[in-house]
């Protein structure tokens, strides 16, 4: 071999070296080496995005990288799913996993699956919901809005958070089975609808406890609970169960990365997120919701997810949901 020719391949190799240089020192950097997106299926301004950026600042300090959040509202909270499909498992983006995701599948046609398409790295917390209408209104009690139902077929507006969503299913529940109807009346977001609400737009809703503030400041009044349980923070107000329907029903969430996310990285993201939730700042965020922490790690979170992907279809086929419909939030 020339001399020549030698100094061009050992130039030529430099070269090619040199361009794989850089990524291969960004691979070799321990995790995470920069920004990471948490995509939040709501509109900004809701509870739920308000302590989840809480959440997302409090974990930034263990990571050292900044958790930055964004918002994908609409399709009853599942719009962050199709995210969650396209991203690299490289634990650059991760999303909240609300309950409406494990129901969609069944009433409508979706290209992505909430257990086979997700990596669970940790559940966070839960809500539950209520039946709220104005201060005003002159219902007192859910069985004021069931004999106005009765006296008025079809004239009853009941705002939800979305066709589909869980306080939906409930409404059907309560009110189709009395063969009783009323007018549904979709919103994209906890904030949205509560302004719905508090001007009469609508005669009442049902919403998670994101309501708070509003039945504090005196806004809204609250009906009934779905919980298990009397709310500490409004002991007089029944839950579903006490007024003798068979019914509880609450929402964990968590948060998930895409499919096959090494074990290393959800080990990273479990450990921050835990530590950023048991922070009192964010118990003391999420105190405002009337939420308490409903911890479990990845392992206990995969298998919840699936037992309430289960239960979801059970759900849908005894309220013969009709499939096809459009999640509007």
């Amino acid at each position: 071999m020339t001399q020549t020719r030698r100094g061009w391949m050992l130039g030529a190799g430099a070269l090619a070296l040199g361009a794989r240089g850089p990524a291969a020192a960004r691979s070799a950097d321990p995790y995470p080496n920069r920004p990471i997106m948490m995509w939040v299926p709501w509109p900004a301004g809701g509870a739920t995005d308000i302590s989840l950026r809480v959440l997302a600042e409090l974990a930034s300090q263990t990571l050292g990288q900044n958790v930055v959040t964004d918002n994908r509202a609409g399709a009853g909270g599942t719009l962050a799913m199709p995210i969650l499909v396209r991203a690299e498992p490289d634990g650059y983006t991760i999303a909240q996993m609300p309950q409406p995701v494990f129901r969609a599948p069944y009433v409508q046609k979706v290209l992505w699956d909430p257990v086979r398409d997700v990596t669970p790295i940790i559940q966070i917390s839960g809500v539950t919901f209520g039946v709220l209408v104005p201060a005003e209104s002159a219902f007192r009690s859910l069985d004021d809005m069931f004999a106005y139902a009765q006296q008025h077929p079809g004239q009853l507006s009941i705002a939800t958070n979305g066709v589909g969503t869980t306080p939906h299913v409930v409404l059907e529940d309560l009110f189709t089975a009395r063969g009783l109807r009323y007018i549904h009346v979709p919103y994209k977001g906890t904030a949205e609808q509560i302004n719905a609400i508090a001007a009469g737009q609508v005669m009442a809703g049902v919403n998670s406890t994101g309501f708070g503030p509003a039945v504090d400041g005196g806004r809204l009044r609250l009906l009934a609970t779905f919980a298990a349980q009397r709310s500490k923070r409004w002991p007089k107000v029944p839950t579903l169960r006490e007024l003798g329907f068979d019914i509880v029903a609450m929402s964990p969430y968590g948060l998930a990365g895409p499919r096959d996310l090494p074990a290393p990285i959800v080990a990273t993201l479990h450990d921050a997120f835990k530590r950023a939730m048991f922070d009192p700042r964010f118990i003391q965020e999420i105190a405002k919701y009337d939420q308490e922490l409903d911890y479990l790690g990845p392992e206990d979170y995969a298998r919840s997810c699936r037992e309430i992907y289960a239960r979801e279809r059970v759900n849908v086929e005894r309220l013969s949901l009709p499939r096809g419909v459009s999640h509007g939030g």
